[in-house]
């Protein structure tokens, strides 16, 4: 346990940055989860618009530093892979 302020501070602050970065990473997954759905369930329409939005998500968390590059861009090849069979 730290005992200067700064310190106490900085606990404070990483702990709440943690908790924002574990929040964004799952919101990234669950619009991920939504989109591979759709594309099972076959509704092209609804996976399209579903894409759009996780590809905008996997972007901002590849910025953020979130997600490394190359993953984001894995990510969405294999969304956009997805939606091609559907056609």
């Amino acid at each position: 346990m730290p005992n200067i302020k700064s310190a106490k501070k900085r606990v404070s602050v990483t702990a709440h940055k943690a908790e924002q970065n574990r929040m964004a990473k799952s919101r990234v997954r669950t619009t991920i989860k939504k989109v591979d759905a759709l594309t099972a369930d076959g509704e092209a329409k609804a996976a399209g618009a579903a894409y759009a939005e996780a590809q905008k998500m996997i972007d901002q968390a590849a910025q953020k530093g979130l997600l490394h590059k190359n993953t984001a861009a894995r990510r969405k090849s294999r969304l956009a892979k997805g939606l091609k069979k559907l056609g």
